[in-house]
C-alpha cells in the first residue's frame, strides 16, 4: 500500500470539495458532531470527505455531492472522532499489526501509537523496523515510538539485543518514527545514565515525544529527576496523587485500562473530583489481549468505562482522539472531524454506551455493525523473526530444583506476590519445607516455583525462584516465551516434571504458552513471531488463549487474566520483586538480592 498521502499533496482537492467545486468521494448527512475541540455536540451536521481526509464539515454538503459520491444518511446518530490509543504494544495481543488492526478497526480504534520493545528484545532494531514496515502497510493509522530501554534495565537482566542512542538517531529517520517508547528505567534518568540522556536527546533533536514509564511511587526527588530528564507523558500511575503530580509538573498522564490493568478509576478522580484540566489526560490500553479485544473490544471498552467513573462523555472522547493527537504533535492531521485531518469517524447510537455502528477510516468505510468490511491481506515475517528459542538443552525436571542450605529443615525465602489488575507485584517472605536438601512450594500457602529459562543464545541457564497468588491446587505447569521485557520463558508450576514437559513444548513450537498438569497436555498457544506473535487471525489466537485460561482456572487459578501475571514477573522495571537471566531482582533498590533470607 502506498503512503498516505499528505495535506500539501491533496489540498487544492479539499479546497475545491469545500467550496462546490468539485464533488466529494463520501458525504455522511443528517449527523450530531461531535466536536473534540470546542467540547459540543454539533446537530444537523454533515461531512463531506475527498482523498481520505475530510474537506467540509457544516450543516449542509449538498454542494459536495455529485454522480459518483456516496451519500451515507446518519439519521441522526453521533459523528464521533475515530478512537486513539496513546500507548500500546501489539505483541501483548499475542497477533501481528496487521491481524491488530484487522481486530480493532470494528471497535472503532482507528489510530495506534506502538511500542515494539518486545521484539525488540529479541531482535533488536531489525525487529522494530520489520514491526515499523508492517504498520506502514495497514489500512489504519499505525505510529511507532522507538523503543529506548532494551534491556530494560542493563546489568538486571540480558536481553536478546541491546539498542542504544545510535539506533534511536537511525530509527528517527524512519517516516513513522513519531518518538521515543517508554523509557523504563527511571533510575538511570534520574541519576544522568549517558546512554539514556542520549536517547532522549536524539528525540528531542528532532523534536519528538519522549514516552515515559515511572513505575515508582516515590514522588520525591527521584521523580523530579526523572521528569527533569525530559520524558512527556507516564501510563504507570495507579493513584490519584500519581495523576496530579505528573499533570503538575508538565505531563500528560496516560490512564490505562487494558487486560489486566485497571488504573482509570481511581487517576481519573482528578479531572472529576479536583477539577484539573483534562486536556493533559489520555485513555490508552497499554496491554490488550486478544480475548479481551475480540469479547470486550478495545478503545471503546476505555471510553465506557472512564465515562462509567463519572466522568463527562465528550471529555472521555477528547482523551481518546484529540488530547491523543495533540501530545504527539498530530493535532492538524487526526483526532478530530475538521477540515485537512485524516477522515477517521465512527457513527453511533449512544455515547455513554458507545456502540460502534459504523467505522470509517481514512474515508473508507471499514466496519459496520461490529464487522469488518474490507479485506486485509496478511503480512509475511521472514525466516529469522520465526526461529528465536534457542534452548542450551532439553528441560529435565533437576534443572528446577531449588538447593536449601546444608541441613536445613525449612527456610524462609524470598517469593514475588502477585498483585491481581496491577503491574506492580509484592516483596513476600514465606517459610517453606525442604526435603532431601531441596526447596519446596507449598500449595497450602499458595506458593509455586518459578523459572526464568534463557531462550535467546542457548546458554541452558535456568534461574529458580519462588511465587504467590495463582492459587494453584493440583501438579500443573505453565510456561511461556512471553516473558516482558527480555522475553526469556517463564516457568510456573507445582510439578517440577510438568514444568519440563511445558518448557520442552514451548521450544518445539517455537515460542508460545503451554499448559500442563499431571503430564497432560491442557492447552498451547503457538506464537512462531520472536516467540510473541502468532500467525492467525485474532479470533482464533483468542479461542486458542481461552483454552488456556481454562486450563489454568482447572489447575486452581483465580486471578483475573491470569496469564497477563505470568508474564510480567520478569518485569526487572516495576516493583517489588521480579526474577531475571541473572538472579532475583529487588527492584525497589534496583539490585540483585537472593532466594533464601535464612
Amino acid at each position: 500500500m502506498p503512503a498516505f498521502p499528505s495535506w500539501s499533496q491533496v489540498a487544492p482537492r479539499l479546497i475545491d470539495v469545500a467550496t462546490g467545486r468539485s464533488p466529494a468521494d463520501t458525504v455522511i448527512r443528517g449527523g450530531r458532531l461531535v466536536n473534540v475541540h470546542s467540547r459540543e455536540i454539533l446537530p444537523s451536521t454533515d461531512i463531506a470527505i475527498a482523498a481520505g481526509r475530510f474537506a467540509y464539515v457544516g450543516d449542509n454538503a449538498g454542494h459536495a455531492i455529485g454522480e459518483a459520491t456516496r451519500v451515507i444518511e446518519a439519521d441522526g446518530a453521533y459523528l464521533v472522532p475515530g478512537l486513539c490509543d496513546g500507548h500500546m504494544h501489539v505483541e501483548s495481543g499475542m497477533i501481528t499489526v496487521t491481524e491488530f488492526v484487522r481486530a480493532v478497526l470494528p471497535h472503532g480504534t482507528t489510530t495506534m501509537f506502538i511500542d515494539p520493545h518486545e521484539i525488540a528484545n529479541v531482535l533488536g532494531l531489525e525487529g522494530v523496523r520489520l514491526m515499523h514496515d508492517e504498520a506502514m502497510e495497514a489500512p489504519a493509522n499505525v505510529f511507532v515510538q522507538m523503543p529506548s530501554c532494551v534491556p530494560s534495565a542493563p546489568g538486571l537482566e540480558r536481553a536478546g539485543a541491546e539498542i542504544g542512542p545510535e539506533d534511536v538517531a537511525e530509527a528517527m529517520q524512519w517516516p513513522g518514527i513519531v518518538g521515543l517508547g517508554e523509557v523504563m528505567n527511571f533510575p538511570g534518568v534520574a541519576t544522568g545514565d549517558a546512554k539514556m540522556l542520549g536517547e532522549i536527546a536524539e528525540t528531542m533533536a528532532v523534536h519528538k515525544t519522549v514516552g515515559g514509564h515511572f513505575a515508582s511511587p516515590d514522588l520525591g526527588a527521584l521523580f523530579h529527576g526523572y521528569v527533569a530528564g525530559g520524558p512527556a507523558d507516564d501510563h504507570e500511575g495507579t493513584r490519584l496523587e500519581d495523576a496530579v503530580a505528573r499533570v503538575r509538573q508538565g505531563m500528560r498522564a496516560m490512564l490505562r485500562l487494558g487486560s489486566a490493568w485497571y488504573d482509570v478509576a481511581e487517576q481519573v478522580r482528578a479531572v472529576t473530583e479536583l477539577g484539573l484540566d483534562p486536556r493533559n489526560f489520555i485513555l490508552c490500553t497499554d496491554d490488550s489481549h486478544s480475548g479481551t479485544i475480540v469479547g470486550e473490544g478495545h478503545m471503546n471498552r476505555v471510553v465506557r468505562h472512564a465515562i462509567a467513573q463519572g466522568l463527562n462523555p465528550l471529555v472521555a472522547l477528547q482523551m481518546a482522539t484529540i488530547n491523543t493527537a495533540t501530545h504527539f504533535g498530530l493535532e492538524r492531521e487526526l483526532g478530530s472531524i475538521a477540515p485537512g485531518r485524516r477522515a477517521d469517524v465512527i457513527l453511533t447510537t449512544d455515547l455513554p454506551s458507545l456502540p460502534i455502528d459504523m467505522v470509517i477510516a481514512r474515508g473508507d468505510v471499514v466496519a459496520e455493525a461490529g464487522r469488518l468490511s474490507i479485506d486485509i491481506a496478511p503480512y509475511a515475517y521472514p525466516d529469522f523473526a520465526t526461529d528465536t528459542v534457542k534452548l542450551g538443552h532439553a528441560l529435565r525436571p533437576e534443572d528446577f530444583d531449588i538447593p536449601a542450605p546444608a541441613g536445613a529443615e525449612r527456610v524462609t525465602a524470598r517469593v514475588i506476590g502477585v498483585v491481581e489488575n496491577q503491574a506492580p507485584t509484592r516483596a513476600l517472605e514465606r517459610t517453606v519445607a525442604v526435603r532431601d536438601g531441596l526447596v519446596e512450594g507449598d500449595r497450602a500457602q499458595d506458593v509455586c516455583q518459578i523459572a526464568l529459562v534463557e531462550r535467546h543464545r542457548a546458554t541452558g541457564d535456568v534461574v529458580n525462584g519462588l511465587v504467590s497468588g495463582f492459587g494453584y491446587t493440583v501438579p500443573c505447569a505453565v510456561a511461556s516465551t512471553v516473558a516482558h521485557d527480555s522475553h526469556h520463558m517463564i516457568v510456573v508450576g507445582t510439578d517440577k516434571a510438568d514444568m519440563a514437559r511445558a518448557a520442552n513444548r514451548v521450544a518445539e513450537m517455537g515460542g508460545g504458552i503451554a499448559v500442563f498438569s499431571g503430564g497432560k497436555e491442557l492447552a498451547v498457544v503457538e506464537l512462531p513471531i520472536a516467540g510473541l506473535m502468532s500467525n492467525e487471525h485474532a479470533e482464533i489466537v483468542a479461542e486458542k488463549a481461552e483454552a488456556m485460561g481454562a486450563a489454568m482456572r482447572a489447575c486452581g487459578c483465580t486471578l483475573n487474566n491470569a496469564f497477563m501475571q505470568h508474564s510480567l514477573l520478569a518485569l526487572v522495571v516495576i516493583p517489588e520483586l521480579r526474577i531475571s537471566d541473572m538472579g532475583l531482582v529487588d527492584v525497589t533498590a534496583f539490585r540483585m538480592t537472593e532466594l533464601i533470607v535464612s
